[in-house]
């Protein structure tokens, strides 16, 4: 069975002011469409064909640069789009709270260590909250489409929080302000589903 394009959770402009509707709309439709329709015709005919995308990406082969690139597109936006709400923001509460805090010290120096994970990645890619087994909270970065499930990627655990730092998901409006993009991305965050996927990885 092939891959189908989500439907996204919300309207285009239900993330305005933080994210522009041109901005999500570009990014779903043409983005997230081509990573979906590239990642079927990659695995057409092959044994990848019927698995699920979670296994396909952690039992990748590196030389396929095809799956690789739009497995890792069509997997981390999916992601994306939940993790944001037009009623997000604020702070995590319980137990997620309580593991940010153990992990990093306080919700602050978690939100510094991921903006910094976003704020200098080179070129494009994604910065990503991960949860180990037992509960421990890790931040890091990846370039381009690559994520944490993805084997030798120097970032393990399960994500649980993505934030897309390649310019097609915040140019329109920032231009090169990254770091703005950051901040705003911070008034978006879907903190339930955040701890939903908490609760099921850890």
């Amino acid at each position: 069975m092939a891959f189908e394009l989500p439907q996204l959770p919300y309207a285009y402009d239900a993330l305005e002011p933080h994210i522009d509707a041109r901005t999500m709309e570009i990014h779903y439709t043409k983005h997230h469409n081509a990573y979906t329709t590239n990642l079927n015709a990659a695995i057409a005919g092959t044994d990848l064909e019927g698995k699920t995308i979670e296994n396909i990406l952690i039992n990748l082969d590196k030389s396929n640069a095809a799956v690789r690139n739009n497995g890792g597109g069509f997997y981390n936006h999916n992601l994306f789009w939940t993790v944001m709400s037009p009623n997000g923001g604020g702070l995590p509460t319980g137990d997620l709270l309580a593991a940010i805090e153990a992990s990093f010290g306080t919700f602050d120096e978690f939100k510094a260590k991921f903006a910094k994970a976003g704020a200098t990645q080179f070129g494009s890619g994604w910065a990503w909250l991960c949860v180990e087994k037992g509960g421990k909270l890790d931040v890091c970065g990846t370039p381009n489409q690559d994520n944490p499930l993805m084997p030798e990627v120097g970032c393990g655990g399960t994500p649980i929080l993505g934030m897309d730092v390649w310019e097609h998901a915040y140019y329109l409006n920032y231009q090169n302000r990254r770091p703005d993009y950051i901040e705003a991305f911070f008034s978006v965050i879907n903190w339930t589903e955040v701890a939903r996927r908490f609760a099921l990885d850890k």
